[in-house]
């Protein structure tokens, strides 16, 4: 049976190769090909047609900017991001584009190994810490029903939901609004239930995303 066959995109040589032989040391991958920017990306994808890329954001000509390019001259091509970026909006935007995993450069070899096999069976993967739930759920799909919701908030909820999108925990919330912490939790049982959404992260998500609310006036 042949190996998935892999490639490698990274500006770091160090990282790279050290990816690159930790996974030809485990049965049933090939390294194709190694680069260290967009266009070798996209050249790679074009001439080696690996079942599996693996990209950095990070590097010259920027990754997420690769996804689009490598997807038009290789439209079924398989990308998995492999990143320090724990940022939303990147995780977002890569698989807005197409990549059809995520995962952090902190990933043992057999976990990537794992993540690879995944993804190359035609599955998606983000990891656990990114809320893949949320990211390969509602943001790929999002409704934009709930964009109106946050205009039905009280405007205490609506404070409490900004907050909550800043970073804040129920705790500083509730020192900066001066509630008791019990309070804060209160308004984020009733935020999260008016929301539909099943935790904080998908709650600020939601708020993001709404582009066209005007906050309560009472």
């Amino acid at each position: 049976m042949m190996g998935i066959r892999v490639a490698v995109i990274d500006d770091h040589p160090l990282f790279r190769e050290g990816v690159s032989r930790s996974l030809s040391e485990i049965d049933g991958f090939e390294i194709v090909a190694e680069g260290g920017s967009r266009d070798e990306a996209i050249a790679i994808a074009r001439s080696h047609n690996p079942d599996v890329m693996l990209i950095d954001i990070s590097m010259p000509g920027g990754g997420l900017n690769a996804i689009p390019a490598i997807l038009t001259v290789a439209p079924s091509q398989k990308i998995v991001m492999l990143t320090v970026s724990e940022a939303n909006d990147d995780v977002a935007a890569a698989l807005k584009e197409g990549a059809k995993g995520y995962i952090l450069k902190g990933i043992g070899a057999r976990a990537l190994a794992d993540v690879i096999r995944t993804v190359a069976s035609g599955e998606s993967y983000v990891a656990p810490t990114l809320s893949a739930k949320l990211l390969t759920g509602q943001l790929l799909n999002p409704a934009p029903a709930k964009s109106n919701l946050v205009a039905e908030l009280t405007r205490r909820e609506q404070e409490v939901l900004h907050l909550v999108a800043s970073g804040m925990s129920n705790k500083q919330i509730a020192r900066k609004l001066d509630l008791h912490e019990k309070t804060v939790k209160h308004h984020m049982t009733q935020i999260m239930a008016k929301l539909n959404v099943a935790n904080r992260t998908e709650a600020a998500m939601v708020l993001r995303d709404a582009v066209d609310w005007r906050p309560v006036s009472q």
